[in-house]
Formats: structure tokens, sequence, C-alpha cells
């Protein structure tokens, strides 16, 4: 009986010790990798005023109101994406977010939104399978065939954008959508960092997003991507 108990004791023991050895290699992972994202695109990170022209300004997708008005965090990087149309930094705006649904419709306001401000409807791109930002940018490389192009988004989510285009090869550069204070911005960066670590080895195993469809031409004109 006594045996018994040493056996339990030490079997306990060295589970937990395998707990803590997995744990502390996690962590290292998790730290390991977003600093090294954070490294690899901090230096892309420009201005308006400073950044190179280049074939379009992507705009990701955020939180959409019922009434179809867009949340304070997507309205900034709308800001941001129409100012660099004005000031002729790019040719398109391309609104990638969530249509996954009828009853939510976030590039449709983003669209609705850009022509209130004086943006062409022809020039506004709308990707409707922007289900997540490893999506939105591989659709921008394999169905809108961009080679370069602007990011606008927050800060904290602009890195991450800004590797995943590297991974796929698209010349970019990011602009910060940092505008104004936003609520719950620590769980935003949490949620952040954990994304980061799914969409470093997502790129890695080049997974494909569960929609594709055919290619469209971003030189072409944005209406035929109404839907």
């Amino acid at each position: 009986m006594m045996l018994g108990k040493i056996n339990l004791k030490k079997m306990v023991k060295a589970f937990m010790q395998v707990v803590v050895i997995v744990i502390m290699i996690l962590t290292i992972l998790y730290l390991g990798i977003n600093i090294y994202v954070n490294l690899l695109s901090k230096n892309y990170i420009t201005t308006i005023d400073n950044v190179e022209p280049k074939q379009a300004v992507m705009v990701l997708g955020a939180h959409v109101f019922q009434s179809g008005n867009v949340s304070p965090i997507l309205q900034d990087r709308l800001e941001i994406a129409i100012e660099l149309y004005k000031k002729r930094k790019v040719k398109k705006i391309l609104m990638s977010g969530d249509h996954g649904q009828k009853g939510y419709d976030e590039v449709n306001a983003m669209r609705k939104y850009a022509i209130k401000k004086g943006v062409p409807e022809a020039d506004i791109f709308m990707d409707h399978a922007g289900f997540s930002t490893y999506e939105s940018v591989y659709r921008a490389k394999y169905i809108f065939g961009l080679n370069d192009m602007i990011i606008s988004t927050q800060e904290y989510h602009l890195k991450r954008a800004i590797f995943l285009a590297k991974e796929f090869n698209i010349n970019a550069s990011g602009i910060s959508a940092d505008l104004r204070p936003y609520m719950n911005m620590e769980y935003y960066k949490i949620r952040e960092s954990i994304a980061v670590c799914k969409d470093v080895f997502f790129s890695i195993l080049k997974v494909k997003p569960k929609y594709l469809g055919e290619k469209i031409d971003i030189t072409g004109d944005g209406r035929k991507t109404r839907g």
C-alpha cells in the first residue's frame, strides 16, 4: 500500500514537471513570436505624407452597428484611407470585412461611408469574405492581385497585417489609424497577441481561406464588387 502511494506521488510530480515545462515552452514561443513580428513590421509603419504611392489602400473591417453606422475604430480606419485617396497616394480603396450574413455587412457600410466623403464608387472595391486579417491579406494578393498596398488599421493590429503582407510577397506599408482613445483596448491587445501566433503558423502552412472565388482586377471598376 505504501509503495503504491509513493509511486502515485512520483507520477504526480513527474506530470507536474512536464506541465511546467510545456507552459514554459509555450510562453517562450508566444513572447518570441510577438517580438519577432513587431520587430519585422515596425519599420514599415509610416505617415500619410511620407508613404510612397501604391496600387491601393486596404481597410480592414471592424464592428458595424445594427443601424449600419460604422464603429469609431472603423471610422478612423476609413478616414485614413479616404485621406490617402484624396492625396493621390492610392488609386483604389479595398474594403475588406465580414459580410457572411444577411443581417451583418461591414463592407457596404464602409463603402457608403467613403462615398459620403466624396470617394467615387468606381474606385471602391469590396471583399465580402474578409472574415479575418489573414483572409483579408491572402485575398488581397490572390483574388485582387495586389503586389503593393497601404494598410489602414490601428497600430496594435497593423504589425500583424504588415507581417502577413510581407509573407505573401506584397510590398506593404502601414498607416496607424489611432485618431482617438478606444474602449476595451487592453482586451484587443491581448486578443491580438494570440492572433499573431495563430497567423504566423497559418502563414508558414499557407492555409487557404474558406472562400476564394474568381480573380478581380483592382485596376477596373469597383462597382462590380457590390453585393
